[in-house]
């Protein structure tokens, strides 16, 4: 290509709000431009390096047995009303049609996926199988920021398997993890695969894979002793701490102005650790209307946090939202003063009474100062079960920094990361919801058990950037670059024009895609584009290096220049 005929520019300024190195190079170099939030076109450059990573994507899946079809995004509302996530992903785009037709702009295939199970797999013969596709999805992101990290209209590399049984599921699993490791380091950007919550796809287990990045929007935690590491919606560690030895009497105690359980542990003169905390929530079950759902009471040792998808995964799925002072004295409590003591616990989610969910972490501790549910009072030595009872008991804390870790007893560490891909075991989720089965050996129906993996190439495409740039552009891999050469002329003189034409033809005759800078530019404004655009090899035309008998040639992420006689520049850019 010639950069004379190229469409777009680039520019000298990133936009005002741009903050991640991605997204202002990409836009500087004219890889991609904004049409919305959320919402970019690929420019020439841009789509090149989408078609790189597309190109690899497809080769890893294929290796791994998978077929490559064409799904569509305008998917038939009935299809998500069959899995019940029509009115439970908040994300979902719809769109009406003629009369009362209404659809869904595909956020993700699982839907399509399983529908077409449902009609193509008649017996055992026809499984296991793995399909997948590379294409648009839409989401109606609250947030879209950051450049291509989070979109409104992405592209996506999905794969869905098909399998007999959980057994066949776990054997093939192992497989595309390995996948998705190859598709990353081919990429530049090798990953973490880490132990995931599965969100609102649903089904047993999943692994995200993560690039670690101080920016990263993503909460990590991993050991600094062993392999263990999960997102932080996922992660298990211990409740350190132990029973007393004598339980002290329940005293209502004056603890004026003291909402906060800083100000209450320091009142009484205890550790943040002998507290318990009341968070309060109204909490609304999955499809259901908010004035349907309840208040929940959720409790947890001072000095730890509620993490709330742990807490909505230990209710059965749902929303949660903070719940309103009204609601909280409706329920008997007292807000900043409250505990579940002198409270009607509920025994079930359908039962009267207040559903008291609490952290295992008191059962590490005793003593332990609560709120009197009267204004300026509170409970010292609270224990339970003894002074108070809970209708559930579930991990609901947020693993951070310093806690220790549930599989080597090491201390773990709360890491920042970008999400690159994820892997679903869905089981039979899907399957039963729709009634897809298969007949087995026997001639008996068995639901089918479906995996999901995904990879946002966008995304990927920024995280490459993330991780290969430096203060004067993007640093292209190789195996993503737009193309290889970058070559230019620079100076005056009718040689060296006509000698760069030359090397721009038989450069693309040996193979090789190029970038030929043909524009009538000072050399400073050829070498900033140059370093903006970030190609592998820079190729120089100059009157200078042809009087020395070559041209200068400079990979992109090395500062040495070498002198190369133009019948030697194939061989020399093959082998380096």
């Amino acid at each position: 290509m010639r950069l004379s005929k190229s469409f777009g520019k680039t520019l000298r300024e990133a936009p005002a709000d741009a903050e991640l190195a991605s997204h202002k190079l990409l836009i500087r170099g004219n890889f991609v431009r904004p049409t919305g939030a959320g919402i970019y076109t690929f420019m020439p450059f841009g789509y090149r390096v989408i078609r790189k990573i597309w190109a690899i994507l497809a080769d890893e899946m294929d290796a791994i047995g998978g077929q490559e079809m064409w799904m569509p995004n305008l998917h038939p509302s009935a299809l998500w009303e069959a899995t019940g996530r029509w009115n439970t992903m908040d994300v979902l785009m719809k769109v009406k049609g003629g009369g009362s037709r209404e659809y869904a702009l595909s956020a993700t295939h699982e839907e399509i996926v399983v529908d077409l199970a449902l009609r193509e797999t008649e017996s055992y013969r026809d499984l296991p199988r793995m399909i997948y596709h590379i294409s648009k999805k839409f989401r109606d992101e609250p947030r879209a920021r950051g450049g291509l990290m989070r979109l409104r209209e992405f592209i996506m590399k999905d794969a869905y398997t098909l399998d007999t049984s959980e057994e066949a599921l776990d054997e093939y699993y192992p497989q595309m993890i390995q996948a998705y490791y190859n598709i990353f380091e081919r990429c530049g950007t090798p990953a973490l695969a880490i132990n995931a919550d599965v969100g609102a796809m649903g089904g047993k287990s999943s692994h995200e894979f993560v690039v670690p990045h101080d920016q990263g929007e993503d909460t990590f935690i991993a050991c600094a002793d062993c392999d263990y590491a999960a997102n932080v919606e996922a992660a298990v560690f211990v409740r350190e701490g132990d029973k007393p030895e004598k339980l002290d009497d329940l005293v209502k105690t004056a603890t004026p102005n003291c909402k906060t359980i800083a100000d209450v542990a320091d009142f009484i003169g205890v550790p943040t650790s002998q507290t318990g905390k009341a968070v309060f929530y109204w909490w609304t079950a999955a499809g259901e209307q908010e004035d349907a759902g309840r208040f929940i009471f959720g409790l947890v040792r001072g000095d730890l946090e509620v993490n709330e998808v742990k807490l909505i995964n230990a209710l059965g799925g749902g929303t949660v939202r903070a719940a309103t002072d009204e609601e909280i004295i409706a329920a008997g409590a007292t807000p900043g003063y409250a505990s579940p003591i002198g409270l009607t616990i509920a025994d079930s989610l359908d039962a009267p009474g207040v559903y008291v969910i609490a952290d295992t972490s008191l059962k590490a501790g005793g003593n332990f100062v609560v709120g009197a549910n009267d204004e300026g009072y509170h409970f010292t030595g609270a224990n339970y079960p003894r002074d108070f009872a809970v209708s559930q008991m579930a991990d609901i804390a947020q693993a951070d920094t310093g806690y220790k870790c549930a599989q080597c007893g090491g201390r773990i560490e709360a890491r920042r990361a970008i999400e690159a891909g994820h892997c679903f075991k869905l089981g039979t989720r899907y399957s039963k919801a729709t009634n897809a089965t298969y007949l087995d050996k026997n001639g008996k129906p068995q639901f089918i058990y479906m995996g999901s993996y995904g990879i946002g190439i966008d995304r990927l495409m920024a995280i490459i950037v993330e991780k290969h740039h430096d203060d004067y552009g993007i640093i292209w891999p190789e195996s993503v670059a737009p193309f290889q050469v970058h070559l230019m002329h620079i100076g005056k003189g009718s040689d060296v024009r006509k000698t760069a034409d030359s090397l721009y033809d038989s450069l693309r005759k040996e193979g090789f895609e190029v970038l030929y800078d043909d524009r009538e530019a000072s050399p400073g404004v050829k070498f900033n584009d140059a370093d903006l655009i970030g190609i592998p090899w820079r190729v120089t035309v100059g009157g200078r290096s042809l009087a020395q008998g070559g041209v200068e040639v400079k990979q992109r992420s090395e500062k040495e220049r070498h002198l190369v006689p133009i019948e030697e520049l194939a061989a020399f850019l093959r082998q380096s």
